[in-house]
């Protein structure tokens, strides 16, 4: 017999917002460390080949958790940012808002958190605000037109990371007041990134240092 109880609310999956270009520089650069590191181990002589490794040790972790490991998850009940060093859980029901100026950022129980997988373009909006003037300007040309001939598009163009904050903000205030929203911002350090990589320096350090 199964212990679970039901529940009164539907549980969905959490959305997952991360940025596919800083994914694949992450694999890239995995790639390139392995193909250094390893031709540094085989062909080396000496401490080459440890202090390749500690490099190794030291470079990996730092590149997953500034490339593959940002991620924001999302569900109806809250949002858990994982970024480099740190996770982040906050219930909607603890954010006071989502936004994005030259970085995006959750403001939550009087502190600021930043969202390093919703990377912000500033190329990328100056062209959606570009596109907006002219579909405004559109707008009004049409209104104008006695035949209603221009055509305006139907929706204007937005910077990507702008949508994603616009989404997570709707979700905040649409879940603000569900029971399972409630409670305060939990933040947890992430040693299993941190640990690896001040070892791999500590020990760089002293191989470089007794050469």
């Amino acid at each position: 017999m199964s212990s679970q109880q039901p529940t009164d609310e539907p549980v969905y999956d959490d959305r997952v917002y991360r940025s596919s270009m800083g994914v694949v520089s992450g694999v890239l650069l995995l790639a390139l460390t392995a193909w250094l590191c390893g031709d540094a181990v085989v062909r080396g002589s000496g401490n080459t080949p440890w202090i390749a490794l500690a490099a190794a040790l030291c470079a990996v972790p730092l590149i997953v958790a500034f490339t593959i490991r940002p991620a924001v998850f999302a569900n109806d009940d809250r949002m858990r940012v994982r970024n480099p060093f740190r996770i982040i859980e906050l219930p909607w029901a603890a954010v006071d808002a989502v936004r994005s100026g030259y970085s995006a950022e959750v403001l939550a129980e009087g502190s600021k958190y930043q969202l390093w997988s919703v990377p912000v373009s500033l190329r990328e909006r100056k062209k959606a605000n570009r596109q907006r003037l002219r579909h405004e300007g559109l707008r009004d040309r049409e209104d104008r037109s006695p035949g209603g001939k221009v055509r305006a598009p139907a929706e204007p163009m937005r910077a990507s990371a702008d949508r994603i904050v616009d989404e997570l903000q709707r979700l905040a205030e649409r879940g603000a007041e569900r029971p399972g929203a409630q409670g305060g911002v939990r933040v947890h350090w992430s040693y299993e990134i941190i640990a690896p990589a001040v070892a791999g320096a500590l020990l760089l350090i002293v191989l470089v240092a007794t050469r």
